[in-house]
């Protein structure tokens, strides 16, 4: 007969599935939390530029340029040093490399 429900039997019907397939879903939900743990690199490697590391690397350079720049004037040297266009960003470079080499070095 079509639209009928089953008879009932004496034994309660467990809607869990069986242990078995139990810990086949366990282990394939495990597998799809851990695929992408895996790929998930914080450096994310752009034509050659390591993008992240390279933006982390250039804040550090600035800030350290900039705590030099300061204590370069507390001291006086700053107006010794000439010229001044091409001081500030070649020690953002420095500054930069630098932290590159400290932080991401392998």
């Amino acid at each position: 007969m079509v639209g009928s429900t089953p008879a009932p039997t004496g034994a309660p019907q467990s809607k869990s599935p069986p242990p078995a397939r139990r810990v086949a879903i366990a282990h394939t939900a495990a597998a799809a939390l851990l695929l992408p743990v895996g790929s998930c690199d914080p450096v994310i490697n752009v034509y050659g530029s390591f993008f992240p590391a390279w933006i982390v690397c250039l804040l550090f350079g600035i800030v350290l340029t900039v705590v030099a720049r300061l204590a370069l004037a507390i001291v006086g040297l700053e107006r010794h040093m000439a010229p001044l266009l091409l001081v500030y960003p070649s020690l953002t470079v420095l500054f930069t490399c630098l932290t590159w080499l400290l932080l991401f070095r392998t």
